[in-house]
């Protein structure tokens, strides 16, 4: 399992806990959430994590086609919007939220190329996104050529702000 935009590693921790036997990969990009995503498996990891730092859209060659699974809650938010949630507004660091573009998708867009590279045949993606972006994303997915059984999935909250795809078995060589 790769978690690509890991941050502080709570999605990463969160899987190498509730799946024991999985080997665990999380990347971030950033020095100061990359030393949270130290702190927090150091005090909180009941199965090891693997921590990079490293670009997302780079990362892990020597994974390259073999990995199954492959999460990212990634920045996201275009640069004109303000997030709504005030622990979200006035505390996470830009460089967590603004995914870059004029449509926030920059960041998602390298994560989708990553994650198909990344993948296995029929290895599976799971990616967050803005509700107003399920559209988007799942165009990004399909665009790519290595994904299939594109969908969005709602949230806790009953949002559409998860995208999964599977990453196709004809597919020869990944998406460059």
């Amino acid at each position: 399992v790769v978690d690509l935009c890991t941050g502080s590693g709570a999605i990463a921790l969160a899987v190498a806990a509730e799946v024991p036997a999985a080997r665990v990969h999380a990347v971030e990009v950033d020095p100061l959430a990359h030393a949270w995503a130290e702190r927090n498996a150091r005090e909180h990891a009941r199965s090891p994590v693997t921590l990079h730092l490293a670009d997302a859209r780079r990362a892990l060659a020597e994974l390259d086609g073999q990995v199954d699974v492959v999460v990212s809650n990634p920045p996201y938010v275009p640069p004109d919007a303000v997030p709504v949630d005030p622990e979200v507004r006035d505390h996470d660091p830009r460089i967590a939220l603004y995914g870059g573009g004029v449509d926030g998708l920059d960041v998602p867009r390298g994560v989708v190329l990553a994650a198909a590279r990344l993948l296995a045949p029929g290895g599976l993606l799971v990616m967050e996104h803005a509700d107003v972006q399920a559209e988007a994303v799942r165009r990004l997915a399909t665009a790519s050529g290595a994904f299939t059984e594109v969908s969005t999935r709602a949230d806790l909250g009953g949002r559409d702000r998860m995208m999964v795809a599977r990453r196709a078995s004809d597919a020869s060589s990944p998406p460059t």
